[in-house]
C-alpha cells in the first residue's frame, strides 16, 4: 500500500493553546498535515501543566499534540515577528486561539494576512465568535457548556452537572478541523484561501438541537435524567445483583414487547394500558422502573445482558476507565498503537475512521521548543544568531 496521506504536503502553522486548536491541529497532523505549534519560550502551551498523570506530562497535553513540531517564540518582539513571517509564504493554514482580538493585534487578522498571503487559509477559535456583545468575554469550557444549556439539562433532577470531558472544546475543534477541509476543498476552485470563524458556543448550541425543538416555543425542556434519557423509557442504567448496573435502551414498540416477553418475561405487561407508548412509559417511569428492578434484582450482569441480547434489545456495559484501556473490541480490531515523548513510548488511540488507502500519522509528541532550531536552520539562521535569540528570550 503506498501510504500517500490526504493532507501530505500541507503546513500549519497554529497559535494554540489548550484544547479547541490544539485538537483541530492534530487531527489535521493525523492526516499528514505538518503541524507547527507556537508556544511560549520557556513555558510552553499552559495545557503542559494542566496535570502530571502521563509519567509527568498533562493528559491533555498527550492526547492533542502528538505528530507536531514545537517552535518557541516570544511573538511581543519584533524578531519573532520576523521569523513568523519567513514561515507563513509556505503556510497553507493559520489556526489560532488566543484571547479575543490578540492575534489582531498582533498583526494576525485574516485581513493582514490575507493581503500578504492571498492563499493562505486562517482560522479563528474563539469562544463566542466575532462581533456581538460577547466578543470580547472569557469562555472557558464549562463556560460554554453553561451558556448553551447543556448544563441546564444534564445531571439529576436535584443537581445540574457537566460534562466528564471538554465537550465545548471538543465540539470547537471538530468543526474547526472540519471547515479547514472544505476550505482547503474550495482553495483548489477558486485558488485564493479563505476566513474561518468558529465559535464555541455555536458549536456547542448546534449539538443541542434535540432539547432545544423539544422545548419548542416555550415548551418545558427536558428533564435532568442523570444517565437515562429524558424522553425515551426504559433508557438508561439499571441495577442488578451484586451491585452492578447495565444501560439498556428501547427504541420502538416492537422492542418494548421483546423486552416484556424475554427479558423481564411478564408477556402481559406488553399490553398494560399504562405502558402501552413510549410517552405512556415515559409519564409512568417510576412504577415500570419498580417492575424492572424487581426483576433485575435476582439477576446477574451476564443473566440480564443474555436476555437483552436473545430479545435484540441493545446494552451496554458501564465501565470506567480501566475498563476502557482493557475493552475487547478495541483490541480486537486493533486500534491501539504507540507513539514516542519526551518521556518514552505511550499508547495511542488511532483516529476513529479506518480507510484502506492509507495509515494515519502517529508521530511524537514534542518537548517545548524541540524543532526551534531545526525550523531557524531552515529559515536561513546561523548558529550564532540562533544562541543570540536564545539568549534574549526570542525563542
Amino acid at each position: 500500500m503506498q501510504n500517500i496521506r490526504p493532507l501530505d504536503g500541507i503546513t500549519v502553522l497554529s497559535l494554540e493553546h489548550a484544547i479547541a486548536a490544539p485538537f483541530c491541529t492534530r487531527q489535521l497532523a493525523d492526516l499528514g498535515a505538518r503541524v507547527i505549534k507556537v508556544e511560549r519560550p520557556g513555558v510552553g502551551d499552559f495545557a503542559r501543566a494542566y496535570d502530571e498523570r502521563v509519567r509527568g506530562m498533562a493528559s491533555h497535553f498527550v492526547w492533542v499534540n502528538r505528530s507536531k513540531e514545537s517552535l518557541t517564540l516570544d511573538l511581543k518582539t519584533s524578531e519573532a515577528q520576523e521569523i513568523l513571517h519567513k514561515l507563513l509564504p509556505e503556510v497553507d493554514v493559520f489556526v489560532q486561539n488566543l484571547a479575543p482580538g490578540a492575534a489582531a493585534r498582533l498583526g494576525l487578522s485574516y485581513e493582514k494576512l490575507h493581503e500578504q498571503y492571498p492563499r493562505l487559509i486562517v482560522c479563528d477559535i474563539s469562544g463566542y465568535g466575532v462581533g456581538g456583545p460577547y466578543e470580547q468575554k472569557k469562555a472557558y469550557d464549562l463556560l460554554i457548556q453553561s451558556e448553551s444549556g447543556f448544563v441546564s439539562v444534564t445531571g439529576t433532577p436535584d443537581e445540574m452537572a457537566k460534562a466528564g470531558c471538554s465537550i465545548a472544546d471538543i465540539s470547537a475543534a471538530m468543526y474547526a478541523y472540519t471547515n479547514i477541509l472544505s476550505a482547503l476543498l474550495l482553495r483548489e476552485k477558486t485558488g485564493e484561501g479563505s476566513h474561518i470563524d468558529v465559535a464555541m458556543l455555536e458549536s456547542m448550541v448546534e449539538w443541542m438541537g434535540f432539547p432545544l425543538y423539544y422545548a419548542y416555543n416555550g415548551a418545558t425542556p427536558p428533564v435532568r435524567a442523570g444517565a437515562a434519557h429524558a424522553a425515551i423509557y426504559p433508557y438508561g442504567p439499571f441495577p442488578v445483583a451484586h451491585g452492578e448496573t447495565v444501560m439498556l435502551g428501547l427504541q420502538n414498540e416492537r422492542e418494548w414487547k421483546a423486552f416484556c416477553q424475554i427479558v423481564l418475561q411478564q408477556e402481559a405487561l406488553a399490553e398494560d394500558a399504562l405502558y402501552a407508548s413510549n410517552s405512556l412509559r415515559h409519564l409512568n417511569r417510576e412504577s415500570l422502573k419498580g417492575i424492572i428492578e424487581k426483576v433485575f434484582a435476582d439477576l446477574d450482569k451476564e443473566e440480564v445482558i443474555a436476555r437483552l441480547e436473545k430479545a435484540g434489545i441493545a446494552n451496554a456495559s458501564v465501565n470506567d476507565m480501566q475498563g476502557v484501556w482493557q475493552h475487547q473490541q478495541l483490541k480486537a480490531r486493533e486500534r491501539w498503537t504507540s507513539v514516542d515523548s519526551p518521556v518514552g513510548e505511550l499508547p495511542a488511540l488511532l483516529p476513529p475512521g479506518k480507510n484502506n488507502a492509507f495509515d494515519y500519522r502517529m508521530d511524537a509528541i514534542p518537548a517545548l521548543g524541540e524543532h526551534t532550531e531545526a525550523i531557524l536552520i531552515s529559515l536561513g539562521c546561523s548558529e550564532e544568531e540562533i544562541q543570540q535569540l536564545q539568549t534574549r528570550g526570542v525563542v
